[in-house]
């Protein structure tokens, strides 16, 4: 599992579009979002963590990847 810190996820639909990019990605992939402190864990079999980073950048948000 990756676990990524987004400083700018604010809101519910912050949550939603993260995690639409993500499943358009890899459908496969599960998350859990804890809004509060703005961590994403991501598990995908077929995504890298530099995959996953850039998809979320790519929805527009600034990840950074935090250590295991």
């Amino acid at each position: 599992m990756s676990q990524f810190l987004v400083p700018d996820m604010t809101c519910g639909h912050c949550v939603k579009a993260i995690t639409a990019a993500v499943t358009e990605a890899d459908p496969a992939a599960t998350l859990q979002i804890d809004l509060p402190s703005h961590v994403v864990n991501v598990n995908s079999q077929t995504l890298s963590d530099d995959a996953l980073l850039e998809t979320l950048r790519e929805a527009g948000y600034s990840p950074t990847l935090q250590a295991a």
